[in-house]
């Protein structure tokens, strides 16, 4: 679908839309999510911040790692971030979303049936419970050559529990959701609050 039909429909339906798409530009490529407001402008784009390289996935082969971070949008119902695929697995991805104020983080990815999504959703849940901020994880479906997606998308509270969870087919999942929750769960429950990040190591890489 192209990008104007998809901001057709956002406008359509009062929607904010968050497709997920190849983007390339100035002769850069990236993985991209788009956002797109109610009123159907595309606001803003956000990119993939750490590339992957791994079997079905040579993903520095192509694409260009974010210049920009990390994206936090504002709406009237709370803040919403976008970690990419590849990106959650770098807990700090959640984390800085988390510290720029979402209350919900999209998380836009590609996992197949060769990985293992019972981790992947733990993952998911502990991320959500250590940052207490909702987290919706949509998953590709069907096959591609090789590889066999897995979907098994996913919507999870800020105490990590799943409150809704798709199959392997595709399908439309909704799950209705309070995103002040969020912020009285870190207020009830301050892991935030309690940091420490001058004891923290930052930067760099182990041997």
């Amino acid at each position: 679908m192209e990008i104007s039909k998809l901001k057709e429909k956002a406008a359509q339906h009062h929607y904010y839309l968050s497709p997920n798409v190849y983007l390339e530009r100035q002769g850069k490529r990236y993985d991209t999510s788009l956002w797109i407001t109610p009123d159907g402008q595309l606001a803003d784009t956000a990119q993939m911040v750490h590339i992957a390289q791994a079997k079905q996935f040579y993903e520095q082969d192509y694409y260009t790692p974010s210049d920009t971070g990390f994206k936090v949008f504002d709406t009237p119902f709370g803040k919403v971030g976008i970690v990419i695929c590849y990106d959650r697995h770098l807990p700090e991805s959640i984390r800085t979303c988390t510290l720029k104020g979402a209350d919900l983080i999209i998380v836009p990815t590609a996992n197949t049936k060769a990985e293992p999504m019972e981790m992947f959703e733990w993952e998911m849940r502990v991320q959500a419970m250590q940052n207490q901020v909702f987290i919706a994880m949509c998953n590709r479906v069907g096959k591609e050559d090789s590889m066999d997606f897995s979907g098994e998308s996913l919507v999870i509270h800020p105490n990590g529990d799943v409150l809704a969870k798709a199959d392997d087919s595709e399908q439309l999942l909704t799950c209705e959701i309070n995103l002040q929750e969020a912020s009285q769960l870190r207020n009830k429950i301050p892991y935030l609050k309690t940091r420490r990040p001058e004891c923290y190591l930052y930067g760099g890489t182990s041997s």
